[in-house]
């Protein structure tokens, strides 16, 4: 926190004396042009030029110019520096430009007044090296202005650095900074690289008398402590010891609070501004209705609207970019009719608005291919589109799976020179990515001209979800090479690659990486600790970062109880969901999917069916399609079928494939052909393409030997294209993930895997297994089938599991699909032989193996 009393050693910065300004005299034309009397003519074209001024008509006053010129003759430096002006005060800088290049063709010499609106002239129109240039040749005919006008250049142009050597070589130079001087400086040191200059230089101004008197300089330090350091308190302070205030000064105060996010107090001071008697401007009240977006209040934002219309604000582009927003963002139900009303209503359109509602749609969700047909009408119009519009549309090509439009919308990005921005290539890398292109998403990254901790996240993240977590880990030691550093973000996508995958060795060595880099108490990473060492299999460790976080919010109790529910601890995770309530911390809609899972997967009936109603009743929780299939499952698991299909026909919406297939699988189990028959045509009427459909029923007709419906199954799936997803297990050893496929012969210790094989069936052999070939879904000898069950992916990866392993640490296996029946018996017996704990993790599940048991009680 900075003191606004003076500071006690305000002597790092030279305080010079005050060295008078001596302005040169202006100039006589050289003596080849000594003074003459002029004609009629001439004084009266002079005459005109400077009524063209006077009025603003300063194209006419250029075309008066160029009859003095084609006649020899030439205006005097006072009347240059008018026009120059002019072309400033109006923002014409090519006609500037003109006026320079005559000036420099008149051949009068230049003084100080000229060359300091020259450097102006360089400032405002972004070409800071030729203002340098002009200031370096003025030679002794520097003044302050000419100074300030420098500061003023480089701090307007990104010259951050260059502004306050200038600032420093100015008091060298013995002269005494003016406001403009401090202005300039400010802003220059308001970044988190120089703030600290910036407070130094704030305690030199405090000698000067210029902090409670200039206007200007009291909103350059507002700024200087808001960006340069978030610091709003100091900004509040410089702000209440302002003497005198205006409509921008209450505005700027105001939008600093909004975007540090602080938009209750910037409510607040509006209303301390509108009693205070200012009357707000559009900026003011764009500003306010930002606030209420950040804050989700669409009731406020609706009385702020009312008073924009009042004030005849509503058709302002600036006012009406920020009411979209806050409709886009506080309507509850996703809605974007209010926002495209207010968006149809603006009679102009530029950049920001069309951004907004487009942004808007696709956030909205579900609403993508309106906002590529917006983006369309705005392209066809006269309005470009920047780099966020860019962004905002990727997205939605995304969310539609169109990488083709996507690749369209991407050339018009490197034809508008957009492609090095990290923004558009990181939508570029997410749109890749999630249709599982990875390759081309990593062309994308690579060709970043500078990436940002955004990319990398971008990047890390995709790969994670693709389960690569390989290169993802890669790229983490490259985030860190580069000394960019890892945030939370891409500490909890690395831990989703690891849990995805299963790898918990890589999990914990994150954790330490974590410890490390100072966000144990993050939430987000908690958060995501719990979801890896459950999804990992260690629920002991998940339940030890839970109870070490502290206050966790509804995230974190759900990830714990989904934990407990995946891991057959049904008892734990309904102690948890009621430990949760005892904290008051209320559930949401993916808790009661937990809950209702835990009590499906142990039988819980009635306590499954009481939480289902109550979720509506206690807590407002409207059931969507995933929680009816939780009771499908809950009912179908029990063997309750019949009661299932009436629960599902008494739905208050038409039941989708999730249900279904849940139901389906239920027949599959229990053996019920008639129902299975009627959930796959129920199945396939909705999507005559789901290969889940035609595989639940092929293998409920083969358990039945029903061999011809089988082989009549899988030539409709050939005809249609279909492909069965191909069943796959795998575990960590060393740091390295194996993955093996049924009959899998590619591993080089494939042979000592085998050997371990035909080992364990002879000794589970000895201890009353017997091969459930029922599980064999091919017409063939029974000694085959037999052979083919000791094939099974799972059963491989649990061999090379014990022949790579000598800890007493559990063995963990993962199978991307529902273990088999036979798999599941075997694995208890290799329990008992190895003396090990086996930890499998299927599609729908965890099984503990030890001991000859399994934490299901075989009910899964």
């Amino acid at each position: 926190m900075i003191s606004l009393s003076l500071p006690p050693s305000p002597a790092k910065i030279p305080l010079p004396s005050p060295k008078p300004t001596n302005h040169p005299s202006r100039q006589k034309p050289p003596s080849s042009t000594t003074f003459k009397p002029q004609s009629s003519s001439l004084n009266s074209l002079k005459e005109s030029l400077i009524h063209h001024l006077n009025v603003g008509h300063l194209q006419k006053a250029i075309s008066t110019l160029d009859q003095m010129s084609q006649q020899g003759t030439s205006p005097d430096l006072i009347t240059y520096s008018l026009l120059l002006k002019s072309c400033i005060r109006s923002h014409n800088y090519q006609l500037g430009h003109l006026v320079h290049h005559r000036l420099t063709r008149s051949g009068l010499e230049l003084d100080s007044v000229i060359l300091n609106s020259l450097i102006s002239l360089y400032s405002k129109c972004g070409d800071w090296q030729q203002a340098h240039e002009i200031f370096e040749r003025m030679g002794n005919k520097r003044d302050l202005v000419s100074w300030s006008a420098l500061i003023s250049c480089y701090a307007n142009n990104e010259k951050e650095f260059e502004a306050i050597r200038a600032f420093l070589d100015m008091l060298e130079c013995g002269f005494y900074p003016n406001e403009y001087c401090f202005t300039g400086v400010f802003r220059a040191c308001s970044n988190k690289e120089n703030i600290l200059l910036g407070e130094i230089i704030f305690g030199f101004l405090l000698k000067t008398g210029y902090f409670e008197s200039d206007l200007c300089v009291g909103c350059a330090l507002i700024d200087m402590f808001a960006k340069g350091n978030d610091d709003l308190e100091s900004a509040y302070k410089v702000f209440d010891r302002m003497p005198e205030r205006n409509v921008v000064t209450w505005t700027l105060m105001i939008t600093r609070f909004q975007q540090l996010g602080f938009s209750r107090d910037a409510v607040d001071l509006y209303l301390d501004m509108i009693l205070s008697g200012y009357v707000p401007d559009k900026f003011t009240l764009s500003g306010v209705v930002s606030a209420c977006a950040e804050m989700g209040s669409l009731s406020l934002g609706r009385q702020f609207h009312c008073l924009v219309m009042k004030s005849r604000l509503d058709l302002d582009v600036c006012v009406g970019c920020s009411l979209v927003d806050m409709y886009v963002k506080c309507v509850a139900d996703g809605s974007v009719d209010d926002a495209r009303k207010v968006f149809d209503r603006m009679p102009v359109h530029n950049v920001m608005s069309w951004t907004a509602i487009i942004t808007g749609y696709v956030q909205s969700g579900g609403c993508d291919r309106e906002a590529i047909e917006l983006f369309l009408k705005m392209v066809q119009g006269q309005v470009k589109p920047n780099h966020f519009t860019f962004s905002s549309v990727l997205k939605a090509c995304a969310n539609l799976s169109d990488i083709w439009l996507g690749e369209q919308v991407y050339a018009l990005v490197i034809k508008m020179r957009l492609a090095s921005i990290n923004c558009v290539g990181n939508s570029f890398i997410s749109m890749y990515s999630r249709s599982g292109n990875m390759e081309n998403a990593r062309k994308a990254f690579d060709v970043l001209f500078e990436k940002n901790l955004v990319s990398y996240n971008t990047i890390v993240n995709a790969y994670a979800k693709s389960l690569n977590s390989e290169e993802a880990f890669e790229l983490f030691n490259e985030i860190e090479d580069t000394g960019t550093g890892a945030d939370a973000f891409t500490f909890a996508s690395l831990l989703s690659g690891a849990s995805s995958i299963g790898a918990i060795g890589k999990g914990e060595q994150i954790h330490a990486r974590i410890l490390k880099s100072g966000f144990k108490s993050n939430l987000h990473i908690c958060n995501a600790l719990i979801s890896m060492y459950s999804r990992c299999g260690n629920i002991e460790a998940a339940f030890y970062v839970f109870n070490e976080m502290g206050d966790g919010n509804v995230i974190s109790w759900t990830s714990m109880i989904t934990g407990f529910a995946k891991h057959g601890f049904a008892t734990r995770a309904l102690e948890t969901f009621h430990q949760m309530l005892e904290a008051g911390v209320s559930p949401n809609e993916v808790t009661y999917i937990a809950v209702l899972s835990a009590c499906s997967h142990v039988g819980l009936i009635s306590e499954g069916l009481k939480h289902f109603k109550s979720m509506k009743v206690e807590y407002g929780i409207v059931p969507r399609m995933e929680h009816y299939a939780c009771v499908v499952d809950l009912l179908g698991r029990s063997g309750r079928l019949e009661e299932a299909m009436e629960f599902v026909n008494s739905m208050p919406f038409k039941a989708d494939a999730l249900v279904l297939r849940t139901f389906l699988g239920a027949c599959r189990v229990h053996g019920n052909m008639d129902l299975g028959k009627h959930a796959a045509e129920m199945i396939l009427e909705l999507d005559p393409h789901d290969p889940a459909a035609y595989i639940l029923l092929s293998n409920l007709h083969a358990s039945a030997g029903q061999w011809e419906e089988v082989a009549e199954i899988r030539k409709k799936m050939k005809e249609r294209n279909l492909t069965k997803e191909a069943g796959c297990s795998w575990i960590e050893v060393e740091n390295k993930v194996h993955k093996f496929y049924v009959g899998d012969t590619s591993h080089p210790q494939a042979l000592e895997i085998y050997d371990e094989l035909d080992q364990l069936a002879l000794k589970i052999k000895e201890l009353g297994y017997i091969p459930s070939t029922d599980f064999v879904l091919h017409d063939v000898e029974e000694e085959q089938k037999e052979q083919y069950l000791f094939h099974h992916s799972e059963k491989i990866a649990v061999a090379y599991g014990f022949i790579s392993t000598s800890t007493s640490r559990p063995i963990r296996v993962f199978k991307n699909l529902r273990v088999c029946g036979d798999c599941h018996t075997a694995f208890k017996y290799f329990s008992i032989v190895r003396r090990k704990e086996i930890v499998l993790r299927d599609a729908n599940r965890f099984h503990h193996f030890k001991d000859g048991t399994c934490s299901c009680n075989d009910y899964w």
